[in-house]
């Protein structure tokens, strides 16, 4: 038995991710079909990464380097991100 790391997902009711399997059915299904979408996964992170950010900096008391260990990356890159979207 291998000493697996848990993921946010396992401690969730709803995972994660069948979230975001009816939100992207939900988009494509609106498209007009027409229209071939473009960019759907810079289009997604945009969306996604203001609002993760956010939650985990008020999350961390906006600590920097807790939220970058929560989010499992560098601090500097954190930082980069909080720039760029304008969150403090």
């Amino acid at each position: 038995m291998g000493n697996k790391k848990k993921s946010f997902d396992s401690y969730s009711k709803k995972p994660l991710k069948d979230e975001v399997r009816k939100a992207m059915k939900r988009y494509f299904k609106q498209l007009d079909q027409k229209n071939m979408p473009i960019d759907v996964y810079q289009l997604v992170l945009n969306e996604v990464e203001p609002p993760l950010l956010d939650a985990v900096m008020k999350f961390a008391n906006n600590n920097q380097s807790k939220s970058a260990r929560i989010l499992g990356m560098n601090r500097t890159t954190l930082r980069t991100k909080l720039k760029k979207y304008n969150i403090k």
